[in-house]
């Protein structure tokens, strides 16, 4: 059978402040135009559906419209899992008559036990847990980390093997030895920051979620599908997608997705990025991070760059900034308290006080200097 494996949505999440429900509804449209091009047999995802445990109503919401879409109305079987991000009591509700749909959602440890079987392939369904779920599932008081919590979980879903189907584990952990990225969350249980490769050899090919780049492991029977899109600015140079298993060829390929706009880091010069010829070269419209190669002070630097690109991420200096006052001695004593304070913002900020921030730094001066004149030196 062939199936899709894709994973951490993270349905809510923002990139600096910015909202990314417009991207991820049409990533997740595109996952969908692939699954119906390739006529996979199923849909597996491998937890993080949502980006926090008590997610918006619009990210409730596009789950639910993208669930339907995927499973009523285009006819997809579906496996999903929950992951750290999700809270598996919300994410379950409903799960128990899912399934006559097709729609396979596992949250509990228990559940990992009994497989959905679709034609020649059997899913053990993994959601993630604590190592506190396997001591009371198992009644054994010795599995204190994730490693022996999962060595138990293994041994226990591989004794049931069925010898006339494959195995697939979906699955959301860390695998030890893989790459991370900046917009992941640490996964550290019971003092072990993950689990031994080893452990899943006895799986034809096993589904995993949590990590965000497609080549964070490479095993040779497990990958993670990675996010669909870039959650963080480390995340730049990764290629998106999903994966496409083939379980009876025993083969799985990479199929990258593009995003309705990319994240980019851009060097350049303050005067190049604000001119016509450079920036109706390039899509203002992506999510940026600019390298300025400029030394000098730049006034109402950030409010210029931000109304030519809509969605800037930060912008920094490739080369550090001159200040040419450091080759001046001057007598900070000579200064009067406004002037002290007006320095220092601007020179935090790169930008003047406002009028009203004037007059905020005046009003307290003067309740808080002997004699109330902060034009005093």
């Amino acid at each position: 059978m062939k199936f899709l494996h894709t994973a951490d949505w993270h349905i809510g999440k923002k990139l600096h402040g910015y909202d990314l429900l417009a991207e991820q509804k049409d990533i997740l449209q595109k996952i969908l135009q692939l699954a119906k091009q390739e006529a996979v047999d199923a849909i597996v995802i491998a937890g993080d559906v949502y980006d926090r445990s008590v997610p918006s109503e619009e990210s409730i919401r596009l789950v639910n419209q993208t669930i339907a879409e995927f499973n009523l109305t285009a006819g997809f079987p579906l496996l999903v899992i929950s992951g750290n991000h999700d809270s598996a009591t919300r994410l379950a509700t409903g799960a128990p008559w899912f399934k006559e749909t097709n729609f396979y959602l596992h949250t509990q440890l228990k559940e990992a036990f009994e497989p959905v079987v679709l034609q020649d392939t059997a899913f053990y369904l993994l959601p993630y847990f604590e190592p506190i779920d396997a001591r009371l599932y198992f009644a054994d008081d010795t599995l204190k980390t994730i490693q022996q919590a999962l060595e138990k979980v293994i041994v226990t879903i591989t004794e049931n093997f069925d010898p006339t189907k494959r195995h697939v584990l979906v699955s959301h952990f860390f695998v030890a030895g893989s790459l991370k990225t900046d917009s992941e969350t640490n996964l550290e249980i019971g003092g072990l920051d993950g689990i031994a490769s080893e452990l899943l050899t006895p799986f034809d090919y096993v589904a995993l979620g949590h990590l965000h780049g497609k080549d964070a492991l490479q095993a040779k029977n497990a990958r993670y599908s990675g996010s669909p899109l870039k959650y963080s600015l480390s995340e730049k140079d990764q290629t998106k997608g999903v994966y496409l298993v083939d379980t009876t060829a025993g083969k799985f390929t990479f199929k990258p997705l593009n995003p309705l706009h990319e994240v980019k880091e851009l060097t350049g010069s303050f005067a190049e990025f604000l001119t016509p010829e450079f920036y109706q070269t390039i899509q203002r419209e992506d999510y940026l991070a600019l390298q300025l190669t400029d030394r000098a002070v730049i006034p109402n630097m950030m409010n210029q760059l931000r109304q030519v690109y809509p969605h800037l991420l930060q912008v920094e200096r490739l080369n550090g900034r001159e200040i040419e006052h450091q080759l001046v001695r001057h007598d900070l004593k000579a200064k009067t308290p406004l002037t002290l304070v007006e320095d220092f913002f601007t020179e935090i900020t790169e930008e003047p006080l406002t009028d009203q921030q004037l007059a905020w730094v005046t009003s307290s001066l003067k309740a808080v200097m002997p004699g109330g004149d902060p034009h005093a030196s």
